[in-house]
């Protein structure tokens, strides 16, 4: 079994494009989507529309759930929602929180108990992120029988294998490699390439292997997009993956 995942699109259809051809060049058919499709000042509708006509298994990050409580079109004046129509919050509003995909894979957001933890890291006190500790990790993961879960959220490419075995993957962010944010205290995450990010799960005889990808596409337009619509720190991070 082979297949793909996707996270953190954020609204970022060029770099979406170019990692769903990136799949298809290499002849895998299966796609996950692990949530936060839409959510920021770049081209929310295109991407929906593309999402919803591709029709990949997904769920809803916190993002998208956030995006559904704003409420119907016209509720709010953010650049995203505005872009929407009913149908579009709709798909969001469908999506399932966490997902069991072909039995032995779990797909999350943040965690298979919340769509807005931070797992395989951590915030500090002082704003660092920093890697979690494996045994924080396996708490989150007590009771779930499936040998493969995907995770997404912090938009940090990231492996770890569990002691029994289990391997838990987040595949980075598609659409966004850096981002700042106020909670829990404020951080900044930032992979330091604007290259759109997924990652690739096979399935053999030993277990599960991942290997991320890392696929360049013409990002300075979106960066400019970001820019123009008043977001400096996306704009920046679009640009050369870092927030400044």
């Amino acid at each position: 079994m082979k297949l793909a995942a996707i996270a953190d699109i954020h609204g970022n259809c060029v770099a979406l494009e170019a990692v769903l051809a990136d799949i298809a060049s290499l002849g895998i058919s299966e796609v996950v989507n692990l949530g936060d499709h839409l959510s920021g000042p770049l081209e929310a509708r295109r991407t929906a529309d593309l999402l919803i006509g591709r029709g990949f298994p997904s769920i809803r990050g916190d993002q998208d759930r956030i995006m559904v409580e704003l409420g119907a079109p016209g509720a709010s004046r953010r650049i995203d929602h505005r872009q929407l129509e009913r149908t579009h919050l709709d798909w969001l509003a469908s999506l399932p929180p966490t997902l069991r995909y072909r039995e032995e894979i779990l797909l999350c957001h943040g965690s298979p108990g919340s769509d807005d933890a931070f797992w395989l890291e951590r915030v500090t006190a002082d704003g660092n992120v920093r890697a979690n500790a494996i045994s924080a990790i396996e708490a989150e993961a007590a009771g779930i029988d499936a040998s493969l879960i995907l995770c997404g959220h912090t938009h940090i490419p990231r492996a770890v294998r569990l002691r029994d075995g289990r391997l838990v993957v987040n595949p980075g962010s598609v659409g966004c490699p850096g981002y700042d944010s106020p909670k829990p205290v404020y951080h900044t995450s930032q992979t330091g390439t604007p290259d759109a990010c997924y990652a690739i799960l096979e399935r053999s005889a030993r277990g599960w292997s991942v290997t991320f990808r890392y696929v360049p596409y013409d990002h300075v337009p979106m960066a400019e997009l970001a820019r123009r619509n008043g977001l400096p720190v996306w704009a920046a991070a679009l640009a050369t993956g870092w927030v400044a």
